[in-house]
Formats: C-alpha cells, sequence, structure tokens
C-alpha cells in the first residue's frame, strides 16, 4: 500500500467523519496493521482494531457455518458514548476500524464515508 495514499485516507476520515475519535486498517488473516491515526492519546486504535479482529473472524465464520451467502457491509457496535464500525472490504481480505464519539456523529455519513472508501483502500492493499 503505498504511503501517500495511507496517509491521505487516515487523514480523510479525520476530517471528515465527526466526533472522530480513530482509524485502523487491518488485514483480516494475518492481524497486520497498514496503518492507524487517533486523536485521542489514551486510546490505541491498533490495539482495538486487534480486539475487534476476532469479532469480524467469528462473524465470518457464521454467515459461512450458516450458509447464509451474505456479504458483511459493516458491524456497529455501540458504546455508551461512543460508536465503533468496522466495515470489511468487498474481498474480506481487510477491514477498517473506526471510533467516533456518539454524541457527534452522524451514523448514516459515517457509515457513508466508510463505503465511499472501502473499495479504494481495498484496490490500494492489492
Amino acid at each position: 500500500m503505498s504511503n501517500d495514499f495511507l496517509n491521505v485516507f487516515l487523514h480523510e476520515m479525520k476530517t471528515n467523519v465527526n466526533g472522530f475519535i480513530a482509524v485502523a486498517v487491518t488485514e483480516i488473516e494475518s492481524g497486520l496493521s497498514f496503518g492507524n491515526l487517533t486523536v485521542d492519546p489514551s486510546f490505541d486504535p491498533e490495539l482495538a482494531a486487534a480486539y475487534n479482529l476476532e469479532v469480524v473472524k467469528a462473524k465470518l465464520s457464521a454467515v459461512k457455518a450458516l450458509n447464509l451467502n451474505q456479504d458483511i457491509e459493516d458491524i456497529l457496535i455501540t458504546l455508551s458514548n461512543q460508536i465503533h464500525i468496522i466495515d470489511i472490504s468487498p474481498n474480506k481480505k481487510f477491514m477498517i476500524y473506526l471510533a467516533a464519539d456518539a454524541s457527534k456523529a452522524n451514523l448514516g455519513m459515517t457509515r457513508a464515508i466508510l463505503r465511499k472508501h472501502k473499495a479504494d483502500v481495498e484496490k490500494n492493499l492489492a
């Protein structure tokens, strides 16, 4: 992945997502972190992505075991004051983990921003 693309992507998330806290891009199979960014020094997006990777792997396994023939578009985790969105690339190789302040974030807009960029992430990671 181009460092230029990654830096632009991470900063676009920071700039365009209201209530932005953190973002991380991770390869699902290996757990390799391609990059992350946070505005809160006490929030470790790489560690959060690593834990949430287990959620993604479990859900992908469940979808397969249930023979649902469906793709996971995203996973939403709502905490008392934050939203965490895990967006999965169309080829199921990468995930984008994003955390935002629930009182400032617009869930629909945030999901739309992630959807807009996930194909570019996949294309530039290949």
